[in-house]
């Protein structure tokens, strides 16, 4: 489908983008090149008045966005998390892009669910509500089961939803290939890279099993966590096109006036809504990446309710343990140790020097520790130390800027519930722990473990490894006289030390 039928997309596009002013917005933000600069204009202004009108009182990207439907308007959120390619300001602008929709009918919906699930809906559901919350990609019902008469959420797709959104993806492939071709500058921007990441986390949002596994997961991780809850997944009510869980009852995280009637301790939720943050990234690596207040709630119990798992962020062990000792290394002012942690990660090329690169974090972090406690932010520091590591030659790592997106929104959910919250003082015995966990004896000890384990594996095969390395080696014996280095050698000295280190370790665990 990536062919030139797109440019009539594409034309709607650029004349939308010009009707509404975000054309210059939006090549502003990508700094794009005088080339890619004359070729959107000249496919948006001669027909400027193809484009939609939007909503004159947005701002003009998010204007433009909402004005051409569903799969922009996600676009535009995705992009929201990727300050390091479209900049700091407009990522700030498309965070509050509105993702409300009128809603489909009641019916419709009812009959995607009877698809989905093999059965008419009322023997399912004894009540299925209208709509009470429609997006850009699917709607939430109110419905009780028909079996016990509890109350759960059914979150349904958009009928046509997903060929809705292959025909503006693949337009913007073809306005990514364009790019390439006819503006060799802009290929620093990536734009073939954008849209695949959007494709990515479409693909993903499509399918509701996806985001039930996910909600899944996440529970199993948390579910230990005190004041902490997650609706539970209704998995025989759940299907690619549809997902149900329990029915979670709550007061807005953004409604204060709400929350200080029930007499709920603000700043006690604000604190714990940034420890639970940063315990998921450190502890768990899976951390909720879309926690605004919109999908907060507050039980009548004080618990803090998530929902809403269609975007979720990972962290592998070795970027957590990276990320907390960076973070730990700031929060004694250690800038020595933090510059080192940078080069030891390899997010610093090696030849660049140490102290030089300590001197400029000193120049992030010391500002910032001036600041009074109101003011203090760990998300405004994680954006500081990107832009100096960015300097030093840093190449962008999508988890941590993610990651950093996410503390700035969870810092804005803890201020809007009290603005005197010192994050540091939240952030410490947070990240003190797990420092105490994952660096040290203990932790070594524990990777050495699973080192022996994923060896120990391989046991079965390490005979006929070394065998081979062997026979290999003699064949190789009259290239390495020569004066060539054979790789062999060290090699099969691998494979033994492993499997002695194997044997060893397996008889102390």
């Amino acid at each position: 489908m990536r062919g030139p039928h797109n440019i009539i997309r594409l034309i709607r596009t650029g004349a939308t983008l010009e009707r509404t002013g975000a054309m210059n917005v939006v090549l502003n933000a990508f700094e794009a090149p005088r080339a890619l600069r004359f070729l959107a204009h000249a496919l948006g202004k001669p027909f400027q008045w193809l484009g939609y009108k939007g909503d004159p009182d947005m701002p003009p990207a998010t204007r433009a966005l909402t004005a051409m439907g569903p799969a922009y308007i996600k676009f535009g959120q995705v992009l929201s998390t990727r300050p390091d390619v479209v900049g700091d300001e407009l990522a700030e602008q498309l965070r509050v892009l509105q993702d409300k929709l009128p809603p489909f009918s009641r019916a419709e919906a009812m009959k995607e669910v009877e698809k989905e699930l093999g059965r008419q809906v009322d023997t399912l559901f004894s009540e299925f509500s209208e709509p009470i919350a429609a997006a850009s990609i699917a709607q939430v019902h109110k419905a009780k089961l028909a079996a016990t008469g509890e109350e759960v959420a059914v979150k349904v797709l958009r009928p046509g939803i997903e060929r809705a959104f292959r025909k503006d993806v693949d337009a913007f492939y073809f306005a990514a290939r364009i790019v390439d071709l006819f503006a060799p500058g802009a290929r620093r921007l990536r734009p073939m890279d954008v849209i695949e990441h959007f494709d990515g986390v479409v693909r993903g949002e499509l399918d509701l099993r996806l985001e039930s596994a996910a909600a899944s997961e996440y529970a199993d991780n948390t579910k230990g966590d005190e004041g902490f809850w997650l609706p539970p997944v209704r998995w025989s009510l759940s299907a690619r096109r549809v997902m149900t869980l329990s029915w979670a009852d709550g007061i807005p995280l953004g409604d204060n006036d709400a929350l200080d009637a029930a007499n709920h301790n603000r700043r006690d939720l604000g604190e714990r809504v940034l420890r639970m943050f940063l315990l998921h990234a450190l502890r768990d690596g899976f951390f909720h990446a879309d926690m605004h207040q919109g999908n907060l709630k507050v039980a009548a119990n004080g618990d803090i309710i998530a929902y809403d798992f269609g975007i979720m962020g990972h962290i592998d062990e070795y970027t957590r343990r990276v990320y907390a000792e960076i973070l730990f290394g700031f929060i004694r002012r250690d800038y020595k140790r933090v510059a080192e942690v940078h080069f030891e990660a390899g997010y610093v090329p090696a030849d660049r020097d140490v102290d030089e690169f300590a001197r400029a974090l000193r120049a992030v972090g010391e500002p910032i520790f001036g600041m009074d406690a109101s003011h203090i932010s760990m998300g405004r520091l994680l954006n500081y130390l990107f832009e100096v590591t960015e300097r030093f030659g840093m190449e962008t790592r999508t988890e941590l800027i993610l990651l950093q997106r996410t503390m700035v929104v969870v810092e804005g959910v803890a201020r809007s519930l009290d603005p005197h919250i010192n994050i540091w003082e939240v952030a410490h015995p947070v990240v003190e722990d797990y420092i105490k966990g994952s660096i040290g004896p203990r932790a070594i000890m524990r990777d050495l473990g699973n080192t022996a384990r994923v060896l120990a594996r391989f046991g079965p095969r390490l005979p006929a490894l070394v065998e081979n390395a062997l026979i290999a080696q003699s064949q190789t014996e009259e290239s390495t006289a020569s004066g060539k280095t054979s790789w062999l050698l060290p090699a099969l000295a691998g494979v033994l030390a492993g499997a002695i280190l194997t044997l060893l370790l397996i008889t102390l665990i």
